[in-house]
């Protein structure tokens, strides 16, 4: 078969640059667990590269039936590890018990999505490294202090390690983005557990961030009302300013208020 249709409903854009395709596929790490595992193959631009590494077994998961077919066609040494499926419905626990690296030139649309993903089974990946939305990797990587520092910045940070790779320019996809893109890598630290509830973290996060523009007071109080009337010396200081551990010990005070 030919080339497959990019299709706007999926955020497809297929990369076309060999050297920027190496360049991602070289920048997931040895180690273990051996096994990396592509979100969105397309036309296995960047799995011919990972497949070229002995270090690692690469499997891949793709939603689209085209790309299936295609890729079972030119690659059909890949085809008995290709999950046709929506990784965002995926249980990795079942499917990689022992861990698995994430990599991809993941689809616009659902990025984000991707990453939660990402946090959601943090234990079962240590490494994850992907091509997004340049702003999206940005936002990722900034730190406290950023007027692009969010939510995910956080709730990533927390768990792991983000470096900004590089940018990847408009031209070398079909079809070209409106926008520029970028690949970030994500490493596990050594964190096992937050000194906190960590599903209140998620949520004094989120809350923190509801009304970003407005002091912590305003925000926090609009979600977990007034506290009795007390008030924390955070309360003063905007959600962009905290960092991890701070916002650790936020949660640890609306804990003992509520």
């Amino acid at each position: 078969m030919g080339e497959v249709r990019a299709k706007k409903s999926l955020g497809q854009h297929f990369l076309t640059d060999l050297n920027i395709a190496r360049k991602i596929a070289g920048a997931l790490g040895p180690g273990a667990p051996a096994r990396a595992l592509e979100v969105g193959c397309g036309m296995g631009v960047l799995t011919r590269f990972l497949l070229e590494r002995d270090d690692i077994e690469t499997w891949g998961v793709e939603v689209d039936g085209e790309s299936i077919a295609y890729l079972h066609e030119h690659l059909p040494q890949f085809a008995p590890r290709l999950i046709e499926g929506d990784f965002l419905r995926m249980n990795l626990a079942e499917r990689f018990p022992d861990g698995v690296r994430v990599i991809g030139n993941f689809p616009y649309n659902i990025s984000s999505q991707i990453f939660f993903k990402v946090l959601e089974y943090r234990d079962l990946v240590p490494e994850c490294v992907g091509m997004v939305q340049r702003e999206v990797a940005v936002r990722l990587a900034e730190p406290p202090g950023s007027r692009d520092y969010g939510i995910l910045s956080v709730l990533l940070q927390a768990w792991y390690d983000i470096e900004y790779l590089f940018t990847v320019h408009e031209n070398v996809f079909n079809p070209p983005p409106k926008v520029k893109s970028a690949v970030i890598r994500l490493r596990r630290n050594g964190v096992r557990t937050l000194d906190c509830d960590e599903r209140l973290f998620v949520r004094t996060v989120k809350a923190a961030f509801g009304q970003r523009r407005k002091m912590l007071r305003n925000s926090l109080r609009a979600v977990f009302g007034d506290f009795g009337g007390d008030e924390h010396p955070f309360f003063t200081r905007r959600a962009e300013t905290l960092s991890v551990a701070e916002f650790a010990e936020l949660t640890r005070w609306v804990a003992s208020r509520l």
